[in-house]
């Protein structure tokens, strides 16, 4: 496999003892390079990223295809840099350098995309449930500033959800899996190809109880596409998606229910998450001498019934186009490469809010047309001065308008426009064929979405809140890489903040709403990941993320760290056996819980879950597979919605005022299934 193709979890002492053992960096040479077995268009993904200056890796489906994978978290367990938590069913906390740290929902800070289409919505707000792990081909991570040249400009970076075509899978394909709790899936798919074209196409069933009271959830998908050859340069493709998502919602619990009454789930209003949504999109590349032009269209339509504190009712339409231009040539006798490109997203919106009368829609209480645009245009230069070493110069141009018009209440109509532009400078160095190290500057401007536009102050109707940009400045360096029994990605940043979308207490006349923009913030970190091919039987893979998220000289807080996400997080898992048999025990350990509030005074436990997975051939094309979870038992809280303050329960009342923030890990599980490809 390509040195850069995948990225891996860190481990510097493993790295250390592996390369101090030349006697068994001789044994498994023949393996060094093999990690995980990827198909040449995941190669060819690889190989195209690693010319990025900074922290990205691609994850190939092999990577969690023998999981029940029903989340990104069970896909980007092994990214490095990427911290993945689990709330219920499929709601998860997905957060790069401490994006959305404020959010206890949904997701902000990242751009999703699939196929190289936003899934995010027009204003930046976006729902990771539609992307289903058991249809992707590979995923693209860009982590921060290295999103520049899939159009983000967010702290966090982008990911890319990529589905196979008629050419990269060809044939049938079955799966069947389930488990705990009741949980079943199913997924059917075929590809076709000739000359003139291609066509896949896949169905995916889901439906589960989860692991928590009130958690039941099932969904129905499909995506395909079909790809037609022009001629020998230019070739169009067309995707559709469809995707019918019904989730219960668990909600969050007090500390102690969490700890000791994992199983526990909030019934009250009957709270779930159900969306219908479709997506139709066109990309057309058209192969030049020395590059290649892309561009398309996309049409994405959501209806989303939320049924929380009230019953929010939204109907939203996206479209937008993209395009992108991909030179390389040389000056003066120097390589050179070229990047231009630019996407512009249009939406609009019905948002509507009634009293939740056990999941029904009561009397209305808001009603809000909402429109947004955002249009971002990038540009990138490379030239190599030297051999093996790349100076890198681009920026990206971001504007964007928001407009909410409030029919209940008129007064608390509003709109507004931002502009910003995010410069980004880099050098990669290429010593050896297998070994780069690399830097860069970046800045981000993060957008203010309807979710933080539209808050409703101390209770009241819901209507505009003026907030600005959140804006940074991102400093990094790093190395990946292949060298004897290792394969190793390791990147260093630090990110100054200004304007970070934090919560607040309510403030007449200060903060009229519960997120505004704090003063100045601190992200600085480690993302870090290690592959060592022990033995042609055993190869350990790593991941290891330090985070140090702070205020800086806040007049509310101080220095205080930041919440949510804990200092240290590891996870390891070390694969025994052959492609025809394997058994992979794993572990996750939290040495450190991570802070609850604002204000410093509550953090949480440690903890550490066991888990394994085994695998097996029964015969050429298909597979059966066990993926077994928290086989301990542990009872430890996963994830927490930031608090400014937590509040403690008063143990002379029989009623627990303890805040009511945090999301238990996962129960034991066991999960099981098999896999056919014809």
């Amino acid at each position: 496999m390509s040195v850069f193709s995948i990225s891996r979890g860190v481990s510097l002492c493993a790295l250390a003892c592996s390369l101090s053992s030349p006697a068994l960096a001789d044994e498994v040479a023949e393996q060094s390079r093999i990690i995980v077995t990827a198909s040449p268009v995941v190669e060819e993904a690889a190989a195209k990223v690693a010319r990025t200056p900074g922290g990205i890796d691609v994850v190939p489906a092999e990577d969690f295809g023998g999981k029940l994978a029903v989340s990104l978290r069970d896909a980007l367990s092994f990214s490095p840099g990427v911290y993945t938590q689990p709330r219920f069913g499929q709601e998860v906390r997905i957060s790069i350098r401490g994006s959305g740290l404020s959010r206890g929902y949904h997701m902000r800070g990242l751009t999703l995309l699939q196929d190289g289409i936003p899934i995010n919505m027009a204003d930046d707000n976006g729902d990771f449930q539609e992307l289903d792990p058991q249809i992707f081909q590979h995923l693209e991570v860009y982590r921060g500033g290295n999103a520049l040249r899939r159009g983000g400009s967010t702290l966090g970076g982008a990911i890319n959800a990529v589905t196979p075509t008629g050419r990269t899978a060809p044939g049938a394909e079955l799966r069947v899996d389930g488990g705990s709790f009741d949980t079943l899936r199913a997924k059917a798919a075929y590809g076709y190809a000739d000359a003139r074209g291609d066509a896949w196409a896949a169905v995916t069933a889901d439906r589960s109880d989860g692991d928590r009271d009130h958690g039941r959830r099932k969904a129905l998908r499909f995506n395909g596409n079909v790809g037609l050859k022009l001629n020998d340069r230019v070739e169009t493709r067309f995707y559709a998606s469809a995707q019918t998502i019904r989730q219960k919602l668990s909600g969050a619990l007090n500390e102690s229910d969490a700890l000791n009454h994992p199983a526990k789930g909030n019934f009250a209003g009957d709270q779930a998450r159900n969306i219908d949504s479709i997506r139709l999109q066109n990309r057309t590349t058209v192969q030049l001498d020395g590059g290649e032009l892309a561009f398309g269209v996309y049409y994405n339509a959501k209806a989303l019934n939320h049924p929380i504190y009230q019953l929010v009712d939204q109907k939203s339409e996206d479209r937008g186009v993209f395009a992108s231009l991909d030179l390389a040539g040389d000056l003066g006798g120097l390589p050179v490469e070229l990047t231009l490109g630019g996407q512009a997203r249009f939406g609009q919106g019905k948002f509507r809010q009634f009293d939740n009368l056990n999941g029904r829609a009561g009397a209305p209480r808001s009603y809000q047309k909402a429109r947004a645009q955002t249009i971002n245009s990038y540009g990138e230069a490379r030239i190599a001065p030297i051999a093996g070493l790349w100076l890198i110069a681009g920026g990206i141009y971001t504007h964007g308008e928001r407009r909410l018009d409030n029919r209940f209440a008129p007064a608390r109509s509003g709109d507004a426009s931002f502009d910003a532009f995010a410069p980004k400078f880099g050098l990669l160095f290429e010593p050896a064929q297998t070994v780069q190290f690399y830097a860069n500057y970046s800045r981000s401007a993060e957008l203010p979405g309807f979710i933080e536009l539209g808050q409703a102050p101390a209770g009241g109707v819901p209507g505009f809140t003026p907030l600005g940009t959140q804006k940074a400045w991102t400093a990094e360096i790093g190395t990946r890489g292949t060298l004897d029994i290792a394969h190793w990605d390791v990147s260093l940043y630090r990110a100054d903040l200004k304007g970070e979308l934090l919560q607040y207490n309510v403030v007449a006349g200060l903060y009229p709403a519960a997120t505004f923009n704090a003063d100045r913030t601190r992200h600085q970190g480690i993302e870090a990941g290690l592959d060592l091919a022990l033995t042609p039987w055993a190869t350990l893979r790593q991941v290891y993320q330090y985070s140090d998220f702070r205020f800086r000289n806040d007049a509310q807080f101080g220095n205080n760290r930041l919440p949510v996400v804990p200092r240290h997080f590891y996870r390891a898992e070390l694969k025994l056996g052959t492609e025809r048999f394997s058994v992979s025990p794993a572990v996750e350990w939290l040495p450190q819980g991570a802070w609850v509030d604002y204000a410093n005074t509550k953090r949480v436990g440690d903890y550490a879950t066991l888990n394994l997975g085994a695998q097996a051939e029964v015969k050429p094309g298909v597979t059966l597979f066990l993926d077994a979870r928290n086989l301990t038992g542990e009872r430890a809280v996963g994830d927490i919605s930031a608090l400014v303050r937590y509040v403690q329960d008063n143990p002379a009342t029989l009623v627990n005022e303890g805040s009511v923030a945090f999301y238990p890990v996962e129960r034991r599980a066991f999960y099981g299934g098999v896999r056919a490809r014809f």
